[in-house]
């Protein structure tokens, strides 16, 4: 019970904790709808679960001692962030958006903009890694570790869900569009610090 305890309040503190992953649901919300928003949602959770899957296969370990590894999952993922918050950024201002007409960016692309940011995010793969490495039990059965995954993911859905309800409420967001080359500039710009801060990060 103890170690359920330990991975729910883990998680649930990473979950909550701003990051990459918060930048770009709001992002895809307020600037194309509820609809996107859950997407990228969708793609963030479906990211956790590649990180509990090459973990629990033991990748987890291989990362955790391996630099260059390690080094190279950083960089990739810092190159991404930084990718996404210069085309965020240079967004134009005068972008509208109707949550009745066809979004600017795809499923496909608002799923895999959650996925990727995700995946290639060197904190998640450290939250995961650390969790599995220091709070379970070498001796927790694999259905029960596949479960604190599961968990992980339905969390981050969740949290990243209700994320993308509220920036996606047409009053809210009618008042984010208004400042829209603003909000593009700050989000694209928190986007890019993350990116580089990571990149340099040792």
């Amino acid at each position: 019970m103890t170690e359920v305890i330990a991975v729910a309040v883990i998680t649930l503190l990473a979950v909550i904790s701003p990051g990459a992953d918060f930048a770009m649901v709001v992002r895809n919300s307020y600037l194309y709808g509820r609809r996107t928003g859950l997407l990228a949602a969708a793609g963030v959770a479906a990211g956790v679960l590649v990180h509990v899957s090459y973990t629990m296969l033991g990748v987890g370990l291989l990362i955790a001692s391996s630099t260059e590894l390690f080094t190279a999952i950083k960089l990739a993922g810092a190159a991404y962030l930084v990718y996404i918050g210069i085309r965020t950024f240079r967004t134009r201002a005068e972008v509208t958006v109707d949550l009745e007409s066809k979004a600017v960016l795809t499923p496909f692309g608002a799923m895999r903009s959650g996925f990727l940011t995700n995946v290639l995010n060197p904190k998640t793969t450290l939250f995961v890694v650390s969790t599995f490495t220091q709070v379970v039990d070498p001796g927790t059965p694999v259905w029960q570790q596949a479960g604190y995954g599961l968990f992980m993911s339905v969390a981050h859905l969740g949290w990243f869900g209700a994320v993308a309800l509220f920036f996606s409420n047409s009053h809210l967001r009618e008042r984010m569009l208004k400042a829209q080359k603003a909000l593009n500039r700050a989000i694209g710009s928190v986007l890019v610090g993350l990116g580089v801060s990571l990149g340099f990060a040792r």
